[in-house]
């Protein structure tokens, strides 16, 4: 009877503040909370770096585990633990802080079918110096964009569109008007997405169960 009344429930009991390390590791990081001799703090606080450390083997390889491992110590003692860390101690503004937004990456929103990369080739290819393997590019870069748009649109679309699309995302820098070239028709560029869409292989099971008619089976 006596033991059935020193039972613990869950719901009487503290909150863990890391679930994954279960409730002994944070009793063993209450229990360094309460030695004032800070020489034993210290030790009691490496053995518990030794035992989340066996507890998380995945991590091992992980780039500075034990920097991430001391980090959630001071998380668990609720930054109240005062011991020698190898590493800068957390706060917990550290934590709580929110991070800075990140920038939307398109920089052009209503030419969104081209792509970001688009105008990453477009920055490289105005900082090369004029000449063969410029024009080169410029013209990959147009046929490829003539291609984007064909998926976007998925109908013919005239070259002096990518052009100007071309010359605006370039600020004026890249213009293939004047050079008068053609870029790859738009049947071609159809005929070869009607092509790969017929190929057995990209059917998924389609394919599968074509491949497998003429197969003996046993």
């Amino acid at each position: 009877m006596d033991q059935i009344e020193k039972l613990e429930y869950n719901t009487e009991r503290s909150k863990l503040i890391i679930p994954e390390y279960g409730r002994h590791v944070q009793k063993l990081v209450d229990h360094a909370l309460q030695i004032e001799d800070d020489a034993e703090r210290n030790k009691i606080a490496r053995a518990i770096i030794s035992v989340m450390g066996n507890l998380q083997p995945h991590l091992r390889d992980v780039p500075d585990f034990q920097h991430k491992l001391w980090d959630q110590l001071f998380i668990m003692s609720e930054f109240k633990l005062n011991v020698e860390s190898p590493y800068e101690v957390p706060t917990e503004e550290m934590f709580s802080k929110r991070p800075d937004p990140l920038d939307y990456p398109q920089s052009f929103p209503k030419y969104r079918f081209y792509g970001n990369n688009i105008k990453r080739m477009i920055d490289v290819a105005v900082s090369w110096d004029k000449g063969d393997m410029r024009d080169g590019l410029e013209y990959a870069i147009a046929n490829h964009m003539k291609k984007c748009y064909l998926n976007w649109n998925k109908d013919s679309v005239e070259d002096s569109v990518i052009f100007n699309h071309l010359l605006e995302l370039s600020d004026g820098r890249i213009d293939m008007a004047v050079k008068g070239e053609d870029l790859t028709e738009s049947g071609q560029f159809l005929k070869n997405r009607v092509s790969k869409s017929n190929n057995p292989r990209s059917n998924g099971r389609k394919g599968q169960h074509r491949n497998n008619r003429n197969k003996k089976r046993y």
